[in-house]
């Protein structure tokens, strides 16, 4: 007992002398941990607050989208949609995989038969006749209509850079085009776009637009699409020894220039962001009428208004401007080349259900997914109608729609069009259908060579043909198609896409010329 206590003793005696010393010691000790645990603090609140904001924000944004979806169904007199099929395979409802169940509406509205039964024959029916009907059923029931009172844009060149892209000087030139508010201030919007062309060219050069973020060059930030780990603007990290340069700077150094347009700097890439940007300031705010435009319709009038704007470019040459976009942006660049005949040629990378895939088709991604609150703002909300499945009209399906995506391939015609796709197996999912889109390629052809143009050398017969095995290429005609052995992106196909487009301009590549 005496033990134990002379040891406590001892104990308390150490413990008060360690305090002493503590206190003798001078304050860098006993400050320095508890300023830096404030400053922890500080920063660990200003994180959960902007954790806070941004959920209080999607949350926000996911009741305006909720509202904006179930007005366009009240308007439409839509009880039900048919929900969409899950891309986890594993799902209950999981999309179908099979071909023998992927047809179930397996002939095509005809591409040169006009409503009233005739058969088109020439290319003037097809110009005066035709071609119109098709325009009309996709601007009433799938895309939407772009109002007679769109704004005009106003475009500013707010810097100018002298940089490098590869090994080749370029001028970069970053714009930004108003929009005329002056009807409805209360939505601004401003267009982003760059343009980089090459500084020693010694006349006007075709030009790619890309729908992207992409910055001037030299900047921080990803690279050019195209090469691996790139991006969309500056240099980027390096690619792989084995991996193909940035599309932008194969388009450089083949004598093109590239533009690079933000889409959602034209219209947000949500259902809340329909009664803002180019949409909401020409509706005042207020919620769409059916037949009125949704984004991918936006997104193409946006370009067209970049287009507008390259016409004026001494350096550019406005004839040969091309248009590009991969996923939900490869729908808008078909979108925009089958609208504007300005555009002479399009890469559409990876499009699936809304781009080049058949929306009759069921396989994958489907025309239900495009109707649901996560996807519905890209097109027209009459397009509705067919994922309803309790209606005061009944109930309709992907087989009621009057036209399909051959038809807006079509639009296409004569001019270049080249079709891309990637494998399952690196990521350019099965969801997208790559058998559906050369379905509707092939049922596209016939347009194209009765307007003179050369199509992809297989039968029209859409109900037979298969697709090409991987890297085999069909490049001999105006209308294209490559499936290279890449994932979600149209970058191995670059190099193919660049020489296929220059042969039918009739023009020799910078690299050839300096030989």
């Amino acid at each position: 007992m005496k033990i134990t206590q002379r040891l406590n003793a001892v104990s308390i005696a150490g413990a008060f002398g360690g305090l002493a010393l503590a206190w003798a010691v001078p304050s860098l000790f006993s400050q320095q941990p508890a300023a830096q645990s404030d400053t922890a603090k500080a920063d660990t609140a200003k994180a959960d607050a902007a954790k806070a904001d941004a959920a209080k924000a999607r949350e926000a944004a996911a009741q305006a989208t909720a509202r904006d979806h179930q007005n366009m169904m009240d308007q439409l007199g839509i009880k039900a949609l048919r929900p969409g099929p899950s891309g986890t395979e594993t799902a209950p409802n999981h999309a179908n995989y099979d071909e023998a169940t992927a047809n179930p509406y397996p002939n095509l509205p005809d591409v040169l038969t006009l409503k009233n039964g005739k058969k088109v024959t020439t290319a003037d029916q097809w110009w005066k006749e035709r071609r119109p009907e098709i325009v009309e059923d996709f601007d009433r029931e799938v895309l939407g209509r772009v109002p007679k009172n769109v704004p005009k844009v106003m475009w500013t060149v707010t810097n100018t850079v002298n940089a490098t892209v590869g090994s080749r000087a370029v001028v970069g030139k970053q714009l930004v085009g108003h929009v005329d508010n002056s009807s409805f201030p209360d939505i601004d919007v401003n267009i982003q776009m760059t343009l980089v062309t090459p500084a020693d060219a010694t006349g006007p050069v075709p030009v790619m637009m890309m729908f992207g973020g992409g910055g001037l060059p030299g900047a921080a930030g990803p690279g050019g699409r195209g090469g691996a780990g790139a991006g969309k603007g500056g240099p980027g990290p390096a690619p792989a020894a084995n991996a193909d340069p940035p599309s932008t700077q194969q388009l450089i150094a083949d004598g093109w220039g590239y533009a690079s347009i933000n889409p959602t700097s034209i219209q947000a890439d949500n259902g809340a962001g329909l009664t803002k940007g180019i949409i909401g300031l020409v509706n005042k705010g207020q919620f769409r009428k059916p037949d009125d435009w949704g984004s991918l319709r936006a997104w193409a009038w946006g370009a067209a208004r970049g287009l507008d704007y390259l016409e004026t470019e001494k350096g550019v040459d406005a004839k040969h401007v091309g248009i590009e976009g991969v996923s939900r942006y490869g729908k808008a660049a078909l979108v925009t080349m089958a609208y504007d005949q300005r555009f002479a040629v399009v890469l559409i990378g990876s499009s699936g259900e809304g781009g080049a895939k058949l929306h009759r088709r069921n396989w994958g991604e489907a025309v239900e997914n495009l109707t649901g609150s996560g996807e519905y703002h890209w097109m027209a909300g009459n397009f509705l109608k067919y994922g309803a499945s309790d209606a005061t009209f009944g109930s309709k399906n992907p087989g009621d729609l009057p036209v399909d995506a051959h038809e807006l391939i079509a639009l296409c015609a004569p001019r270049l069009t080249f079709v891309s796709y990637g494998v399952p197996e690196k990521g350019d999912a099965k969801w997208l259908d790559h058998q559906g889109s050369f379905m509707a390629a092939i049922a596209a052809q016939p347009v194209f060579r009765l307007l003179g143009a050369k199509d992809l050398g297989r039968s029209d017969n859409y109900h037979v043909e298969k697709m090409p095995e991987v890297n085999v290429a069909l490049l001999d005609g105006q209308l294209a198609w490559r499936q290279h052995d890449g994932g979600h992106t149209d970058g191995p196909n670059w190099k193919y896409f660049i020489p296929w487009a220059d042969r039918f301009f009739g023009r020799t590549p910078a690299a050839v010329k300096a030989q």
